[in-house]
């Protein structure tokens, strides 16, 4: 069975999806299409109580430590474009022919890989933030076709550290694993 439910970010709204063992989605809002699943039931489960944990620790400027389950399911390049995201540490940036020529390097059989495949890998990414995507730090090209695909990249560098914001929140990311601990 699939469960649904919602998180309001800093961000937005952000839909979550997950099955008894993993998380299969993670969207926001305004990315249309990406979370409508009718067979996805309204509730709470072990995963989506820690990829919410996931969220708090990462829109409070923490580095998340919360480990998700997740299962990304799409083509083999897809897979692996998307493996390749994932290994792109937290607060460093690479862009689409960056990770282009880690896949093709990647490869015994000398494919080449182009940017535009990657960023369409990139595109279908079906777990935003936790599997890096468009708004994250995970890229530093993004095409100008969604307003707010754009605004969300940039806030998303400036949790992040790459790009200076003029606000900084003060956080103490303990103080999240306390509050989380008392909420179990």
């Amino acid at each position: 069975m699939k469960t649904k439910s919602h998180y309001d970010s800093p961000l937005g709204g952000i839909t979550l999806i997950t099955d008894e063992t993993a998380l299969l989605g993670l969207w926001f809002d305004w990315q249309p299409g990406y979370a409508d699943d009718d067979s996805a039931v309204l509730g709470d489960s072990p995963t989506i109580g820690a990829a919410k944990r996931w969220l708090d620790e990462y829109f409070a400027g923490c580095i998340p430590r919360t480990e998700v389950p997740l299962r990304l399911e799409g083509t083999p390049f897809r897979k692996e474009a998307w493996a390749l995201l994932r290994k792109v540490p937290y607060g460093e940036t690479v862009s689409y022919g960056g990770l282009a020529r880690r896949l093709e390097l990647k490869r015994a059989d000398g494919r080449r890989v182009s940017a535009r495949a990657i960023g369409g890998a990139v595109h279908r990414n079906p777990i935003a933030l936790i599997v890096p995507a468009i708004g994250s730090s995970a890229l530093t090209a993004v095409s100008p076709v969604m307003r707010e695909a754009l605004k969300t990249k940039i806030r998303l560098l400036q949790l992040e550290g790459v790009l200076k914001q003029t606000e900084r929140m003060d956080v103490d990311c303990e103080s999240i694993d306390r509050i989380w601990r008392s909420t179990r």
